[in-house]
């Protein structure tokens, strides 16, 4: 569950440059809900995800996920509690690793990290049957570096990495 409460972002508070980001906004979002968030330019839309986010501090309202209010929390900090597509498909994964280690490090979002590395046959397989649903043949080339994909591509292989674990 997501729940907004009187969100607001002032950025160049106080300035000539003054520009109200979002004002009040109040949402509540539960478990199963879809949400689409629609607006024309410099409406608001990246400001309020990277609010909820972590990227930018509020300067009124309440962010709780889940019960817990992680509205002071820095965003490594958010990370575990949100799964996250960028706009930029560049975004979002390590160029120089394969796309089984891409989606490995995904997996292991949230579990305490060890030295051993986090793929397994049965892993390989699970991420493989993922990637088949994307019907894009990357199943087929899952140690490819995913610096190599298009764009699309790579922003697929990120939709799957946002997904893989309960945020």
């Amino acid at each position: 569950m997501l729940k907004i409460e009187n969100l607001t972002k002032i950025f160049n508070q106080a300035t000539i440059n003054e520009k109200i980001a979002l004002n009040d906004i109040s949402i509540e979002i539960n478990d199963g809900d879809f949400v689409t968030v629609i607006g024309g330019n410099g409406s608001g839309k990246s400001t309020f995800l990277n609010l909820i986010s972590g990227v930018y501090e509020p300067d009124n309202g309440n962010i709780i996920i889940d019960n817990i209010d992680v509205t002071k929390l820095k965003e490594a900090k958010r990370a575990k509690f949100l799964g996250r597509v960028f706009q930029d498909p560049m975004m979002g994964t390590a160029a120089s690793m394969s796309i089984l280690e891409n989606l490995s490090i995904a997996h292991k979002k949230g579990i305490r990290k060890s030295l051993k590395w986090g793929f397994n046959k049965n892993l390989t397989k699970d991420f493989i049957e993922k990637l088949k649903t994307l019907n894009l043949g990357l199943e087929n080339n899952i140690e490819q570096k995913i610096g190599l994909l298009s764009g699309g591509q790579r922003q697929a292989v990120t939709l799957i990495m946002a997904t893989l674990n309960k945020p």
